[in-house]
């Protein structure tokens, strides 16, 4: 029976450096005022974050097609559910008039 793929230490201690510089980053986003841009910079440093976790913390890069699929269908149906919020969010009247 296999026990699954190994990783070396060394190679966690590098994605823990990454995710440590990731907040740092996400920390560093908030203290400088870049408007609307701030919302998307510290999603897009978020979503990094996660990818690394799901792609080695939790074995995914060296898991079987099956896996990745799953992985790739839970992503497709988060992104189904942040659609059908964002355009009930987006439609209501009282907030268009309160951005202006």
């Amino acid at each position: 029976m296999s026990a699954g793929h190994v990783a070396p230490k060394s190679l966690y201690y590098q994605i823990f450096a990454a995710l440590l510089i990731g907040t740092a980053l996400t920390i560093a986003v908030a203290f400088v005022d870049l408007g609307a841009f701030n919302n998307v910079a510290m999603l897009t440093i978020a979503a990094g974050k996660a990818l690394l976790v799901i792609l080695f913390f939790m074995h995914v890069r060296w898991g079987t097609r099956l896996t990745s699929l799953v992985v790739a269908s839970g992503f497709f149906w988060l992104l189904i559910l942040f659609t059908i919020t964002m355009s009930d969010f987006l439609t209501r009247g009282w907030i268009a008039g309160s951005l202006r």
